[in-house]
């Protein structure tokens, strides 16, 4: 198997595991809460590695602009959470990402792309389009999806340089922990202050599950970004909607219109022209 074919199973797997990991923030009573729990098991988790892996010298600067993109992140997807149903947000926030991380990786860095990936991430953007924009979404709802897709384009491209310029991919999933769950997870919970006790007697079994999760499924995109180009695998792991949306109905009990399922054919057709190329 080459490292592109592997670098593509990576990000499918991510995927899939990051639409779990938001159905889990989704179901959560205090959406902020629920992030502080995620990220701080995330970094207790992944602490013990800290002694063993080499610092990310070299991606210092990086680590810095991950922290303060995944900041507007995690705020504006918690804000879009806390007006939409997941079948509405999801797709948005993750749909417009891939396109924007696209122009920004090819345009900046000058990363390849082909004609056939293209098609794919247009499509998925189509797809998403369709999904995302009914006449009853909520404009405040689909302001925040799309600040989320935005942030997220954003903390791609810049972790898919740093990865590439830290000593190894273990070291830069290592410290990205470290500082979201260290940095942002704390100063949710601060932010929350006696409520996040609360929800921490109440959901500190799914916040641990989806911590565990989030290793995971962030761990699994950011090495494969050092074995292949920005574009086409930040694109690849939008199949995290097909999952989302999955999710929300079979589980979550939403809705799912006739606009929605057209958009994720759309979406799934993207996906396989990414594979394809």
């Amino acid at each position: 198997m080459t490292a592109a074919q592997t670098a593509a199973l990576m990000m499918i797997a991510s995927g899939a595991t990051h639409a779990v990991v938001n159905a889990i923030l989704k179901a959560g009573k205090d959406k902020m809460s629920s992030r502080a729990l995620i990220d701080g098991f995330s970094a207790l988790l992944v602490l013990p590695a800290a002694f063993i892996v080499p610092l990310p010298h070299g991606a210092w600067g990086w680590l810095a602009g991950s922290w303060a993109t995944h900041l507007v992140y995690l705020f504006c997807l918690i804000k879009a959470f806390e007006r939409a149903d997941m079948s509405m947000a999801y797709p948005i926030s993750r749909g417009v990402a891939p396109a924007l991380a696209a122009v920004v990786a090819v345009s900046l860095f000058a990363e390849p792309i082909t004609v056939l990936v293209a098609c794919g991430i247009g499509l998925i953007s189509c797809g998403v389009m369709a999904v995302g924009l009914g006449r009853h979404v909520d404009r405040r709802a689909l302001g925040w999806a799309v600040a989320t897709g935005v942030s997220i384009a954003l903390y791609t491209v810049i972790d898919a340089q740093g990865v590439r310029a830290a000593p190894s991919a273990f070291s830069y999933i290592v410290w990205v922990y470290l500082c979201l769950g260290g940095g942002i997870g704390l100063l949710f919970a601060l932010w929350r202050g006696p409520r996040f006790l609360l929800a921490v007697r109440e959901e500190w079994k799914p916040g641990l599950i989806a911590g565990a999760l989030s290793i995971v499924t962030y761990g699994l995109a950011l090495w494969a970004y050092r074995l292949g180009d920005t574009p086409r695998l930040a694109a690849l792991r939008e199949t995290s909607i097909l999952f989302g949306v999955a999710i929300a109905f079979f589980f979550l009990r939403e809705t799912l219109t006739r606009g929605r399922i057209l958009g994720t054919l759309a979406i799934a057709s993207g996906a396989a022209l990414l594979l394809l190329g």
